[in-house]
């Protein structure tokens, strides 16, 4: 037959101060759980500010190609609109697509988050080609 197991003596801390065995070891578990929950904290921060940055770039980027479809709704040089949508992204690659009444612009890019993911963004912007 076993023998119970008696509690652990306290231990003097100095002083009358008496803290039980058990706080003692359970002292730094505080800063263990911050030292796991800090990279997921700063993981999850960099993926939100990347995640504006990349709609912010979407929202210059949808702006630019309504700009470049009203240049060439109204008949002006494809390099213009071209241009438009240069000055807001360099890299970004342009469509242009017409239908019976409309003159369509699709720019499309890539960006890029934390570094390694690449995330596609694309916009499109319509106007009435009354140009021709």
């Amino acid at each position: 037959m076993s023998r119970p197991r008696r509690p652990a003596p306290p231990i003097r801390a100095g002083g009358d101060r008496v803290i039980p065995a058990r706080a003692d070891r359970e002292r730094g578990s505080a800063t263990a759980e911050l030292a796991v929950a800090l990279p997921i904290v700063v993981l999850t921060l960099l993926l939100g500010v990347g995640g504006l940055g990349a709609g912010m770039r979407m929202v210059v980027l949808q702006d630019a190609v309504a700009d470049a479809a009203r240049i060439l709704g109204r008949g002006d040089d494809a390099g213009d609109a071209g241009a438009a949508v240069a000055r807001a992204d360099p890299v970004a690659g342009i469509a242009v697509a017409r239908s019976e009444s409309l003159v369509c612009v699709t720019a499309s890019a890539e960006t890029r988050l934390l570094g390694g993911i690449v995330v596609p963004i694309r916009a499109t912007g319509c106007a009435l080609d009354g140009g021709r």
